[in-house]
């Protein structure tokens, strides 16, 4: 089955997403380029963490809202937004992991995913 696409080319949603992010000061902003690699659920990950459920919510409605404001996208799918530890947004071929800092150290998507391209965005924390 053939992936879905965004309207605009996923480098400008991926800049509307950290844009949306970084409004609520979402923690260490990593863009993941998984094209290079085979069977990938998608051809990027935008993820990152908050410090809180709250900030959790706050940063998936911001980047919801930029991506909307700037380009009228929505995500696909949206899971996890009952609990806030873990939300994802499927962007088709960006998928955005908003994570609970301890739920970010325990699934380590950078480490799962570590042959992709990694492009830390601003400071690590």
């Amino acid at each position: 089955m053939a992936k879905k696409s965004l309207t605009v080319p996923p480098e400008q949603i991926i800049q509307s997403i950290v844009n949306g992010m970084k409004e609520v000061k979402a923690k260490d902003i990593v863009v993941l380029d998984l094209r290079n690699l085979s069977s990938t659920p998608a051809d990027f990950f935008v993820i990152c963490h908050g410090t809180s459920t709250t900030q959790v919510e706050a940063i998936s409605r911001s980047v919801e809202k930029f991506t909307r404001q700037d380009f009228d996208e929505r995500p696909g799918h949206m899971e996890g937004t009952r609990n806030a530890q873990w939300i994802l947004m499927d962007y088709f071929t960006v998928l955005v992991h908003i994570f609970e800092e301890k739920m970010r150290s325990y699934y380590d998507l950078e480490g799962l995913w570590a042959d992709a391209n990694i492009n830390y965005i601003g400071e690590r924390a």
